[in-house]
């Protein structure tokens, strides 16, 4: 049994923490419900996966994961249209946790439209009724998540269709491999990210990421904005060095905190770059923090830097003393759209 500081079980009355820790136990599920669908292996020149929120940046971790063993391209579609280059010989992966993200649902027509290979990804809702109508196969997601904390099934989900598609060959021995050693090191990764809290506590995080890390970035933000109700960004490098870097000598008094996440397979240069760019943001920032990824595959190394992640914002939530859980404002402009 992991070792949950008080501190934050007592700020998370939705049990986000059990459900952020169980990565481990939600990434086999995943290879067990993939398998389970029967999905027969379909040659295809590239896959697009279609979502929004936690329902898309599985495929953007995936593909990172993949890295250069790509063969074909894997990305990703947030919004109402597919993109204008689509081909009906590359595949279609619809996910949404929910299965009523009304954008989601107006890719999978769209996709239906052009003539693509689909695939759906969803708990239920329309997009499991519309894809079991038209006989697509469906991969079944277990509910009762906050669809951020299925970052796992939907990593893997997408991943397993990228190869069932022909993108890349499979990662399931990585995946596999992640499990285990996310699961020896939870109690570590706790440790780090009580730290971490302490570091970044009263700040607004702008999170760098690059090449593995730049998705990881980009989910850091996500789980500060909705598991602590923050204000957070990212960028990646080095485009920031070519912008984003002039901003920080007028930052003020603003308690703006800079994070690095930093990873053994980047290019020489953006390492150097990661360095340089973090001493020259130093005097401007309430707070400057380096993160080396830690494990032997890419699966390895970008899981332990989502789970931390996971972890730290889970943390600045039971700072602020506000439940991770609830995501009013976002339940709030669903309203206001009409939207299930």
């Amino acid at each position: 049994m992991t070792d949950i500081p008080e501190s934050v079980r007592a700020a998370d009355p939705s049990g986000q923490v059990e459900d952020v820790l169980a990565l481990p136990d939600h990434l086999r599920d995943a290879l067990w419900r993939v398998e389970s669908a029967g999905i027969a292996p379909f040659p295809s020149t590239g896959l697009v996966v279609a979502g929004m929120g936690g329902s898309a940046i599985g495929a953007d971790l995936a593909a990172v994961a993949f890295g250069s063993r790509l063969t074909a391209p894997l990305v990703v579609a947030r919004g109402y249209e597919l993109p204008a280059w689509l081909r009906p010989d590359r595949a279609v992966l619809c996910s949404s946790y929910s299965g009523d993200t009304e954008e989601t649902l107006a890719c999978y027509e769209a996709a239906d439209a052009l003539g693509t290979r689909r695939v759906a990804a969803t708990t239920g809702g329309r997009l499991a009724e519309l894809a079991r109508r038209d006989g697509v196969p469906v991969i079944g997601l277990p509910a009762g998540l906050q669809p951020r904390a299925a970052v796992g099934y939907m990593f893997v989900v997408a991943a397993e269709v990228a190869a069932l598609a022909g993108v890349a060959d499979a990662i399931r021995t990585e995946i596999d491999s992640s499990a285990a050693h996310l699961e020896e090191i939870r109690e570590p990764l706790l440790q780090r990210a009580g730290e971490l809290g302490g570091e970044l506590e009263g700040t607004i995080p702008i999170v760098y990421g690059a090449d593995l890390t730049a998705p990881v970035a980009y989910r850091w933000k996500c789980q500060v904005n909705e598991n602590a109700k923050l204000p957070a960004f990212s960028h990646d490098l080095p485009e920031a060095d070519h912008n984003e870097i002039a901003g920080w000598g007028g930052s003020g008094d603003r308690p703006l905190a800079a994070i690095f996440l930093a990873d053994r397979d980047q290019h020489p240069r953006v390492r150097q770059r990661l360095d340089l760019t973090a001493d020259l943001i130093a005097p401007h920032a309430a707070a400057v923090v380096r993160i080396e990824t830690e494990g032997e595959s890419r699966t390895e190394r970008l899981l332990w830097a989502v789970l931390l992640g996971d972890l730290v914002s889970l943390q600045l939530a039971a700072r602020r003393g506000v439940d991770p859980g609830p995501v009013e404002a976002i339940e709030r402009l669903k309203e206001e759209l009409g939207q299930p």
